[in-house]
């Protein structure tokens, strides 16, 4: 057994794993030290991880530590593994250029993953399975990955005098912030500069990854989002600078955009969704455009998919559609382009490279209210709301679904009302929960009734992108959406 103390045994690892040299081990130590308030122990850390050690180094010292203040703390310690922006920004772009565009996001990528900015251990918490619909392969995860907030930090947050700094999660001034209670810690932050038509923007990670390589792709400024002519322009020419990767924006109206619209962002990853996959239901043509190919996609929401080799002309396009879908109402299929002077028209778009061509997708999006919806007319409709009520996102707009961590509890409610055990199945479960009775039929058993709960969700998720969906996928929808393009090319 090698014993040795657990800050000596974090320090040989950063070493060995960094540019620091055994010349810097003191130094190394007694930073350290000082962060764990001055406290070290004695063991055989042989076979532990850094990432394992750093875990044991949060629990040394003040044992009265929130887990709010050991996250801190823990990202903070794997912040020496970490060089500074400067140094990784040009490690990237050396990567970049010598070696291309896939060796420069592996080392970020692993670099990300190796430090805990990208929280890998706490992904793996997500429930994951895959639902076959009949338009494609749909992907479901139930969301556990981020911790529950602890009371005490809770109560300490109350007391803590209101900052406005940094602006926001997605602004440059993350990097490296130290974090405090009701804010991540972002000392291990890092972000790749580049040149976007002459605007600096950033690349990260995302922390709790919804799929492979999950980034965001960030403008230095702090603006609101918006969809327009530069959005597509963006989009494609990010597409230039990382082709190997799909980018996104999210919508930018309330109900039907992200959860950060003060941030002009977009979101991209190594991932092909199955809406990727989708193919063509009707191909279509517009005026003026006979280089770019267009067709409706067949997917439960509206979406028009452009293709070609001119990114201009797809941009061009791309913006007549946008501000076409602005201006445009329908009321015999309930779309409604405007009410008291409020917008409700806007599009999530999508690009990605088909070797030498791009493909942008164009989802349509209206978030009128009513009183008989008064979360959203094109928003998940109440019977469904039970599974989903969030706000439908890019991600789940290409059929990820990201459904909240309180399923995980209540769905083994809803197993035992199924099976006719004791339960406290949600009453909002209930009417949901009895449609699967009656559809099984007595044919529900302790071995099966997993697979039958997860079926539902998938349908369910299927439910709600149909709902979502400005043109529905009938005879009535599709006329309608026929309609819309013909007022495209008046």
């Amino acid at each position: 057994m090698e014993r040795k103390t657990l800050i000596s045994a974090f320090v040989e690892q950063i070493i060995a794993k960094t540019d620091f040299s055994q010349l810097d081990q003191i130094y190394l130590y007694n930073r350290i030290l000082n962060l764990v308030d001055g406290v070290d122990k004695t063991g055989d850390y042989t076979d532990k991880s850094l990432i394992e050690l750093a875990d044991l180094l949060v629990n040394l010292g003040d044992t009265e530590r929130t887990a709010g203040q050991k996250e801190l703390l823990k990202t903070e310690l794997l912040n020496f593994l970490v060089p500074a922006p400067s140094k990784v920004n040009q490690i990237f772009w050396n990567k970049y250029q010598q070696q291309g565009v896939n060796s420069a996001l592996k080392y970020l990528y692993q670099l990300n993953q190796a430090s805990n900015y990208i929280k890998t251990a706490e992904i793996s918490k997500n429930k994951y399975f895959r639902y076959q619909s009949k338009y494609g392969e749909l992907e479901i995860t139930i969301n556990l990955s981020k911790p529950e907030k602890d009371p005490r930090d809770i109560a300490r947050l109350q007391k803590l005098a209101p900052t406005s700094y940094p602006q926001c999660q997605l602004c440059f001034t993350n990097e490296g912030y130290q974090g405090r209670i009701g804010y991540p810690a972002r000392s291990n932050h890092r972000i790749i500069r580049f040149d976007l038509l002459n605007e600096t923007w950033g690349l990260q990670y995302s922390p709790y990854a919804y799929f492979n390589e999950h980034c965001i792709f960030v403008d230095q400024k702090h603006q609101l989002m918006k969809i327009d002519r530069l959005t597509f322009r963006r989009l494609l020419t990010i597409l230039d600078i990382f082709p190997a990767y799909f980018v996104g924006s999210n919508a930018d109206l309330p109900i039907v955009g992200g959860s950060i619209l003060s941030h002009e962002h977009f979101q991209g990853g190594r991932h092909e969704f199955s809406m990727d996959q989708a193919k063509i239901r009707q191909k279509i043509t517009f005026t003026d455009f006979a280089h770019v190919k267009a067709g409706i996609v067949d997917w439960p929401m509206s979406v028009i998919r452009l293709s070609g080799k001119n990114k201009e002309e797809l941009v061009e396009l791309a913006t007549k559609i946008l501000n076409s879908w602005k201006n445009y109402s329908d009321e015999k299929v309930a779309v409604i382009a405007a009410s008291d002077h409020q917008p409700h028209h806007t599009i999530t778009p999508i690009a990605r490279k088909r070797g030498a061509e791009y493909e942008l997708d164009l989802v349509l999006r209206d978030n009128h209210c009513t009183k008989e919806f008064p979360a959203g007319v094109f928003h998940p409709h109440p019977d469904v709301q039970n599974i989903k009520q969030e706000n439908i996102g890019l991600i789940e707009v290409m059929g990820l679904a990201i459904l909240p961590p309180r399923l995980q509890r209540e769905l083994a409610e809803v197993e035992k009302y199924l099976l006719h055990q004791p339960n406290q199945i949600a009453e909002k479960h209930l009417h949901w929960t009895e449609k699967i009775l009656q559809q099984y039929d007595g044919k529900i058993t302790a071995e099966n009734v997993t697979s039958i709960v997860k079926q539902a969700l998938g349908a369910t998720f299927v439910r709600v992108l149909e709902d979502a969906g400005v043109f529905k996928n009938d005879s009535v929808g599709q006329k309608a959406f026929n309609r819309f393009v013909d007022y495209v090319n008046e």
